[in-house]
């Protein structure tokens, strides 16, 4: 067995792993996003369950709100962004299965701020 207690500190950390799976905790500040209109993992598929705050995922297009309790799954493949649209820091917690980092480079480069037009966009997470 395996535990941990999770800080939700801002950014994206692995919290967990086995060969089956990874559990990580991912805090976006407000106005910030993770992802892009170019990010997806190939290999994984992707749950996100949101903790605290506000925000918005789009997934190929679609787009659902996210609040405490929402629970996405984001298919391997499919093209994704995760934006805070609230006050404060959207905490959530992200499995991938089976995993899609390898916990030597477990980082996600940051979104594309709100606000920003699609052809300054920032690097894909």
């Amino acid at each position: 067995m395996q535990s941990k207690t999770l800080r939700f500190t801002k950014g994206f950390r692995l919290a967990m792993h086995n060969r089956r799976g990874q559990a990580a905790e991912m805090t976006i500040p407000r106005g910030d996003a993770e992802g892009g209109p170019d990010n997806a993992h190939g290999g994984a598929d992707q749950w996100l369950f949101v903790v605290d705050g506000e925000g918005l995922a789009i997934v190929e297009g679609r787009r659902t709100r996210l609040r405490a309790g929402t629970l996405v799954l984001i298919e391997k493949g499919e093209r994704h962004e995760i934006r805070n649209t609230g006050m404060a820091h959207l905490r959530t917690l992200v499995f991938y299965t089976p995993p899609a980092y390898r916990t030597s480079d477990a980082r996600l480069p940051r979104g594309r701020p709100r606000g920003v037009r699609s052809g300054a966009r920032g690097k894909p997470g």
